[in-house]
């Protein structure tokens, strides 16, 4: 199996298939396909699949194996970047809600619930986000420009919230309030900070679609 990643901020991943490999996505990820590709919609244990839908995924999950030499392209929903992580077995990477593109059979997809409470409220991600568990090769979609950081142990970053787009299961998250009366009112930087400690892999966003809908509401007019 060979991919590409094409199509600058407004990406997509160009996979070719040898027959009998097989490439899963949620219901109807594929944007277009060429080659003899059988479709198969599974939904997996009701535990697997519930968890899916609260991670903002489908219940359900397309499987898509060549039945002839064929190429399979999935594409970005929202201007960004498309990430390729190649898993090794029992490795797991945590990551926002939807971004999940595509993978090769064998990687598993969960839920992730925070455990610390904080974390879950007020820091932009959620309570639930999306555990990515291999082995295998996954596809990521990211919004805006996806700077990386390897953190060292005990190492972190600040970052607002909403920005973490994905981290390796080594390391975790939590809020901190900004300090200073000033700066949290007057500053404009939000009352809450992200922080992420490591050790592991960090990927970042640098506009999250909320921050998108943020910045537009001001010009939408109600009807």
């Amino acid at each position: 199996m060979n991919y590409r990643i094409e199509g600058g901020n407004l990406p997509a991943v160009i996979i070719t298939l040898n027959p009998g490999e097989t490439i899963f996505s949620e219901a109807g990820g594929r944007t277009w396909s060429r080659g003899q590709i059988q479709t198969e919609t599974k939904g997996g244990s009701l535990g697997k699949a519930l968890g899916r839908m609260f991670t903002g995924e489908s219940l359900f999950l397309s499987y898509y194996t060549a039945q002839s030499p064929a190429e399979i392209v999935f594409t970005s929903s929202f201007p960004g970047r498309i990430v390729a992580r190649v898993l090794q077995p029992g490795e797991s990477v945590i990551c926002q809600k939807s971004a999940f593109l595509c993978a090769t059979y064998g990687v598993e997809l969960s839920a992730h619930i925070q455990k610390k409470v904080g974390a879950g409220l007020v820091g932009g991600e959620g309570f639930i986000m999306q555990r990515v568990t291999g082995p295998g090769l996954a596809f990521f979609e990211f919004d805006g420009y996806c700077p990386e950081y390897d953190l060292a142990p005990g190492e972190q970053i600040v970052c607002d919230t909403g920005v973490m787009a994905m981290m390796d299961a080594t390391c975790t998250m939590d809020v901190q309030m900004v300090k200073g009366v000033k700066n949290m009112f007057l500053g404009g930087e939000g009352l809450f900070d992200t922080v992420i400690t490591g050790p592991g892999k960090v990927c970042l966003q640098t506009m999250p679609a909320s921050k998108v809908a943020h910045a537009i509401a001001p010009y939408i007019v109600s009807k």
